[in-house]
């Protein structure tokens, strides 16, 4: 059965653009049944260019990114959740809506490259991909079917703890 992992920031833009992307990319080349989604509180419109950029240079696919509500992920036809990790302090902070099945959630922030100055823009998107990549590697290499919501949460934050 897969694992369908929901990953929150405000704007839907970056950080969480680079993790949707990072774990399919991981997922897919692991051959785990994991599938990745990402969304925002208040979402942009729009993925930022050096997010896909940064993704494309690592070989993953971007084709169909785009800057989405989290509402698109509550209503009943909407894939059922396992995991909702946030990426930001902001979305973290924010009331979540209520998600079919009652879903483990985690926090993992990461500072938003977005803020880097332009001149170093480009490094900071590169080095948070790649510590999201590192991260989602770990989300990977945990039975993930076998695991009840108790220790997959302990997992989870423990990943975060590291």
């Amino acid at each position: 059965m897969t694992t369908n992992v929901l990953i929150l920031c405000t704007h839907n833009s970056a950080r969480s653009v680079l993790s949707e992307g990072m774990l399919d990319h991981w997922a897919k080349k692991l051959g785990k049944d994991v599938r990745a989604y990402s969304a925002g509180s208040a979402p942009s419109g729009r993925v930022n260019p050096y997010a896909v950029e940064s993704l494309s240079e690592a070989g993953v696919d971007t084709a169909g990114y785009y800057s989405k509500s989290w509402d698109e992920f509550t209503k009943a036809e909407a894939p059922r959740m396992r995991i909702v990790i946030t990426v930001c302090d902001s979305a973290a902070a924010e009331q979540c809506p209520y998600w079919p099945g009652s879903p483990v959630k985690v926090h993992w922030g990461y500072p938003d490259p977005s803020n880097a100055p332009e001149s170093e823009r480009k490094k900071a998107f590169e080095l948070t991909r790649q510590a999201i990549g590192y991260r989602m590697l770990q989300l990977l290499q945990l039975p993930l079917d076998t695991m009840d919501d108790a220790d997959l949460q302990k997992a989870l934050d423990a990943i975060c703890a590291s």
